[in-house]
């Protein structure tokens, strides 16, 4: 195996040759579990850890390593364990609001080349949060897939119903739809991973995303467990975001089943998930419209002579309030914790002079 095996290409390379730490060698970040790592080169899978300094130095979970990340290690004891020092710029990122009150950033993955955004076909689909996962995706430069699974639970009639609701919501990214229970559609899933390219599942849980990843790597590696019958919501049986190697030679890497996904995109982003609404928008009379009530604002016309669905108007409004706030709460959470960094510094600075 060589590194672009692993994704390595000419880009990473330059990244590395600006950071002129030639006594490091690079690896690919293939799980992560608190602060403990795993980290993959040429010659194998290995334990890692990070340094204190690239630990404490961290200003947010979005500075820490990432499942996918290309890290600088120090390789020790026969190259059995190693320490993390240094982590590359990313190609691309998925990330979201940490989960809670907090607002934090949560790094999911980095440098995918594609997303495959996993709905299953019956009570878990939802039109509304697939626009989040295509926000996401797109926030960080990734191209998404739109994975519709159990298809063996509905009628052609009731599939083809659901694939118009997707088209008639301007979502233009390719879907292809599958049966782990028949494992009809699997080689067209197969048909879309490409050699040395990454990609990763997104969804809840329950919708088949490891089933899928075990018949991919062709054996039961990861658990699974039943979704339950009353409502067809499954239980999180993946733990880890985990990177692994399919045999076609794509790498494929599974996320744990999100119950929220919150948003801290640009709103650049969010129109390009939008364009239909995002279009009307250039249309307004004024460039400052808020699209709520000013006179002339071509989005509240769309909505009256219903061109515009209330629904994903709702949509595209919540999701760009969620943004702007959840952005303004980082920024100013991050001014004030570079602030006290600065006072304990001066403070240990005082401290040593005297």
């Amino acid at each position: 195996m060589e590194l672009n095996d692993l994704g390595w290409d000419a880009w990473f390379q330059q990244r590395r040759d600006e950071r002129e730490r030639t006594e490091l060698r690079p690896a690919r970040v293939t799980a992560v579990h608190r602060n403990s790592y795993l980290v993959r080169n040429e010659s194998g899978e290995v334990r890692a850890e990070a340094t204190g300094r690239l630990l404490f130095g961290a200003d947010s979970g979005e500075d820490l390593p990432c499942v996918g990340d290309w890290a600088l290690v120090e390789y020790h004891n026969g190259d059995t364990f190693a320490i993390i020092h240094d982590v590359l710029p990313r190609k691309t990122f998925l990330r979201r609001k940490a989960a809670g009150r907090k607002v934090d950033v949560q790094m999911l993955a980095a440098n995918l080349d594609g997303a495959f955004i996993v709905q299953a076909c019956d009570a878990d689909f939802n039109l509304r949060r697939l626009e989040r996962y295509l926000v996401a995706a797109k926030e960080g430069g990734i191209e998404p897939t739109l994975l519709f699974s159990k298809t063996d639970l509905i009628r052609k009639e009731q599939l083809e119903q659901l694939i118009a609701s997707v088209h008639s919501a301007h979502i233009s990214a390719p879907i292809v739809t599958f049966s782990n229970y028949s494992q009809e559609g699997l080689s067209d899933v197969r048909a879309v991973l490409v050699r040395g390219k990454t990609y990763c599942l997104l969804g809840s849980s329950g919708v088949g995303k490891t089933t899928l990843l075990n018949h991919l790597l062709g054996e039961e590696r990861y658990d699974t467990a039943p979704v339950r019958a009353k409502d067809g919501r499954g239980r999180h049986t993946t733990a880890r975001r985990q990177l692994s190697l399919l045999e076609n030679g794509a790498l494929l890497i599974d996320t744990p089943g999100l119950r929220e996904l919150g948003m801290m995109a640009e709103i650049g982003s969010i129109d390009e998930s939008f364009p239909d609404i995002a279009e009307l928008a250039s249309r307004c009379r004024f460039n400052d419209c808020t699209h709520t009530q000013e006179a002339g604002c071509a989005i509240q016309a769309a909505l009256q002579n219903g061109d515009l669905s209330e629904e994903r108007y709702r949509s595209y409004v919540k999701l760009r309030r969620e943004s702007a706030f959840h952005q303004m709460t980082y920024l100013e959470r991050r001014k004030k914790d570079k602030k006290f960094g600065k006072m304990v510094k001066a403070i240990l600075k005082h401290k040593k002079k005297r």
